[in-house]
């Protein structure tokens, strides 16, 4: 993909974020990363979706270094870039402050795996981080948050649960494209909803059985896939 094609992808997502409901104002932010060139696209800082071009996005290397000098880079963009360097498989980031995910992560409730909606898109528990200490709240905040997600996920996978709640923040998710990201931002939501509604409605409520989750999530990723067309 040229960066052309990437900065335009990259708008697009941001622009399906808003369309979605995921974001107000000029909350939110999507990037991705041409891993051949280590490129990579951000939204600007600040600037109204509603007149944001795709000459508006801000292209940085993986060290956070702005390539071009017309407009700053989101605010967010060192937690991007801590996942892109700690996370391969990743290839696009969108963090949202979506209701019901924003929510529950000002909460520090996980959202577990309690229906099918949920095994479609991921494996498991979305995870919450733990807070972030003063220390490194005063120090580098926006790498700090990369860095507790990246630690969150010591024991996870973060290609089969590509979403996380940072704790007193909000939602970030990831995929291998920006359309990946912008979909599993919206199921996100649509999930943590879900929960919230069920654990109103029955505390404690139970998880699907893991043969279930595993039936629902294998039909739609990994090599056995049978949801779709065949390309």
């Amino acid at each position: 993909m040229s960066l052309d094609d990437l900065k335009q992808a990259v708008l697009e997502a941001n622009l399906a974020t808003v369309r979605n409901g995921l974001v107000i104002a000029t909350f939110g932010n999507a990037s991705a990363i041409d891993r051949a060139s280590g490129q990579v696209v951000i939204k600007p800082s600040g600037v109204p979706y509603d007149r944001m071009t795709a000459d508006c996005m801000v292209v940085s290397d993986l060290d956070g270094r702005v390539l071009d000098n017309r407009m700053r880079p989101s605010s967010d963009l060192d937690t991007h870039l801590v996942l892109y360097r700690a996370f391969p498989g990743v290839g696009a980031v969108i963090h949202t402050h979506s209701t019901f995910a924003t929510i529950l992560a000002q909460c520090l409730c996980p959202i577990p795996p309690m229906g099918t909606t949920h095994a479609d898109y991921f494996h498991g528990t979305i995870p919450v981080t733990r807070h972030l200490t003063p220390e490194e709240i005063t120090s580098d905040y926006v790498r700090a948050t990369g860095e507790v997600i990246v630690e969150t996920f010591r024991d996870l996978d973060p290609d089969t649960i590509p979403a996380v709640l940072v704790a007193g923040h909000g939602p970030f998710v990831w995929g291998q494209t920006p359309e990946e990201a912008v979909m599993n931002a919206t199921i996100l939501e649509e999930v943590a909803k879900f929960a919230w509604h069920g654990m109103m409605l029955r505390p404690g409520a139970p998880q699907i059985p893991a043969a279930l989750l595993d039936r629902h999530f294998l039909r739609k990723h990994g090599a056995g896939a049978t949801y779709g067309q065949p390309t």
